[in-house]
């Protein structure tokens, strides 16, 4: 996509691009997966779908290609949707992009004890301080991670948050679907 900074790391420009292809659908999306796969590999590989995905005429040959991948299941919790994914050895790293609803520190200490988790969820979702958030975490087989967080109320490709350890449970649980 145009708007990734071209100075990033190839895995933070995945995961921006990913930001920014799922910004234009909106909020109140699902869980979306993706894989990432290494460009010129993909273009020697498979270039026909190099192709159909506009990779042909590029002149990056250190980046990496996200491809969606089928809807996540909304009947299943996504740690046990996660634990039920196994990549083929092309799959360099997977992404997926997920909105949640997050409370400030400050609020943190309110949180009532002894909640089950809808009861949470549920004072969560009515809490005054609340914000929606868009998490884009992604991870390489071989250990790279970045993450992307987009706050509903700041929905500008320019107040974007990237680092690779915001979101480090998300990132682990991702790095799981690689473990042999």
């Amino acid at each position: 996509m145009s708007n990734t900074p071209m100075a990033a790391s190839p895995l933070t420009r995945a995961v921006l691009e990913i930001d920014e292809y799922t910004s234009g659908l909106g909020w109140d999306q699902p869980a979306r997966l993706f894989a990432l796969v290494d460009t010129a590999r993909l273009r020697v590989q498979e270039p026909s779908l190099a192709t159909q995905l506009g990779l042909d005429e590029e002149s990056e040959t250190a980046g990496l290609t996200p491809i969606e991948q089928d809807e996540v299941p909304t009947d299943k919790p996504l740690d046990e949707f996660l634990g039920t994914i196994a990549w083929p050895d092309a799959v360099v790293g997977c992404a997926l992009t997920v909105e949640r609803l997050m409370l400030p520190p400050s609020a943190e200490a309110q949180v009532p004890q002894g909640l089950s988790e809808a009861m949470l969820a549920k004072w969560v979702a009515e809490h005054p301080e609340r914000q929606e958030v868009r998490m884009t975490v992604a991870v390489l087989r071989e250990g790279g991670r970045e993450s992307a967080l987009r706050l509903r109320e700041k929905d500008s490709a320019t107040e974007v948050l990237t680092g690779p350890e915001l979101v480090p449970g998300l990132a682990e649980a991702l790095a799981a679907t690689f473990a042999d």
